[in-house]
C-alpha cells in the first residue's frame, strides 16, 4: 500500500508494509481514510534524528485517538533513515495516531526484548519518493512552545494524505 503525504513544505510518498506490521498498517490506514492527519502539524522536529507528527493541530492542541494499539516492533524491521515508525510514551504499547520519520539511522530505536526498555518502535512503512521534503522539515527552525521542545517556529501542516 501507499500514501501521498502532502504538507506545507510539499509532498512525499510512503510505501507501507502491511505484511510486516498488520496492525499498525491497519491502524493508521483508517485513520488516513478517516481523513484524521489532514490539518495536523509536526510538531517535534530533531535534524539528525527525526520528525514527528499525526497527532497535534496547530497551536500544539492535541486531537482525540482510538485506543492504542499493540506495539509491533518485533517484526524485524529497523528504524533506518526515511522510515517511518510509531511513536508512542514510555509504556511500549501505547501508540495511537502519532508517527515519526527517521532522518538517519536509528537503530538504538529498534527491537531487542520484549521488556519495557527494549520494546523499540515499530517500523511500518519507507519514503520512497519526496526524500527532499522529509530533509527540508528536519532544517526548519525550532524552539519551545510550553512544555514542548523541538516545535517548529513556523508550523509545517499535513494538508492531507491520499491512498494511492
Amino acid at each position: 500500500m501507499k500514501v501521498s503525504v502532502f504538507t506545507s513544505l510539499g509532498k512525499f510518498t510512503l510505501s507501507l508494509f502491511p505484511k510486516d506490521a498488520p496492525k499498525t498498517v491497519k491502524n493508521f490506514s483508517a485513520y488516513v481514510d478517516e481523513e484524521f492527519y489532514n490539518g495536523t502539524i509536526f510538531h517535534r522536529v530533531i535534524d539528525g534524528f527525526m520528525i514527528q507528527g499525526g497527532g497535534f493541530e496547530e497551536g500544539i492542541i492535541e486531537k482525540p485517538t482510538r485506543a492504542s494499539i499493540t506495539n509491533e516492533a518485533d517484526n524485524g524491521l529497523s528504524n533506518k533513515a526515511l522510515t517511518i515508525a510509531m511513536a508512542r510514551t514510555s509504556e511500549p504499547h501505547s501508540a495511537s495516531s502519532q508517527f515519526f520519520i527517521n532522518l538517519v539511522d536509528n537503530t538504538f530505536l529498534d527491537f531487542r526484548s520484549e521488556t519495557v526498555e527494549g520494546w523499540g518502535y515499530a517500523v511500518f512503512g519507507k519514503v520512497i519518493s519526496g526524500e527532499e521534503t522529509i530533509f527540508k522539515i528536519g532544517k526548519v527552525e525550532t524552539g519551545t512552545r510550553g512544555f514542548f521542545q523541538d516545535v517548529p517556529v513556523k508550523p509545517i501542516t499535513i494538508k492531507k494524505i491520499v491512498k494511492l
